[in-house]
């Protein structure tokens, strides 16, 4: 009987082998992390107490996919709706990523009183804003106004210029206003304008960790960082906060 003998596989080829099915594994989660869902840490207070300073969140990228798209013809897709919590590209600086809560959609009109949202001649009942401000401040808690402080950026003089219709600000078509839940301490919609709908880039899921750091520490790199996550990983981690769903507002 004929044996039939196998060509021998080096060991070289093994790990060449090895190495491109792991660059493979990798190309792949990263495709699908960029496209799919991506991990985002709030970096700021605008948003508490819904989301803290230190969260880390996974944010759904696919959830507002435009008609037309793929993803919009095989996967989920919804419209973004009052309420929902939104990631977005800042309009001022698209570099930068901003979170923030849609309180008003197209066509909608919204004004503020006295720190109270009024959307089309209705008061929102907003049980996930906080306001730590004792003070009334004429623009901020009284919007629009006429006075305008300088902090309003150029983008958000013009929708005062524009948008304004009897005393109220009209949502244009293809925007959204957006505001912050820590209402009396948010950079938003109030003085940097609309956020158009292209620069919107998802929603966020859940809190994965959280970790009680500075602004300072989560903008950018540092070695004291790394250092005090090394050294307080247990004892400043929000274990209570793990893995909690971040919901949009009925």
């Amino acid at each position: 009987m004929k044996t039939v003998s196998h060509p021998s596989v080096s060991p070289s080829s093994t790990r060449r082998s090895s190495i491109a099915d792991w660059a493979f594994n990798i190309t792949v989660l990263l495709f699908a992390t960029s496209t799919i869902a991506q991990p985002f840490v709030i970096p700021t207070g605008s948003m508490e107490s819904t989301l803290l300073v230190g969260d880390h969140v996974i944010v759904d990228k696919l959830a507002y996919s435009p008609h037309g798209s793929l993803a919009g013809r095989v996967l989920p897709y919804e419209e973004v709706k009052r309420g929902d919590i939104i990631v977005f590209r800042w309009p001022v600086d698209i570099t930068q990523t901003y979170v923030k809560r849609v309180i008003g959609v197209p066509g909608d009109r919204i004004r503020i009183d006295g720190k109270e949202v009024y959307r089309n001649g209705a008061k929102l009942v907003e049980p996930y804003v906080q306001h730590v401000d004792a003070r009334s401040v004429p623009y901020r808690d009284y919007f629009p106004s006429a006075q305008i402080p300088l902090e309003v950026y150029p983008q958000g003089r013009q929708m005062l210029d524009g948008n304004v219709r009897d005393g109220e600000i009209v949502v244009p078509e293809g925007h959204y206003f957006a505001l912050g839940d820590n209402r009396d301490n948010s950079s938003d919609s109030r003085f940097w304008g609309f956020v158009p709908r292209e620069n919107i880039t998802g929603k966020p899921l859940l809190v994965y960790w959280s970790y009680q750091a500075s602004t300072e520490d989560l903008t950018e790199y540092s070695v004291h960082h790394a250092v005090d996550v090394a050294t307080h990983f247990f004892s400043k981690t929000r274990w209570e906060r793990m893995f909690k769903l971040v919901r949009a507002a009925s």
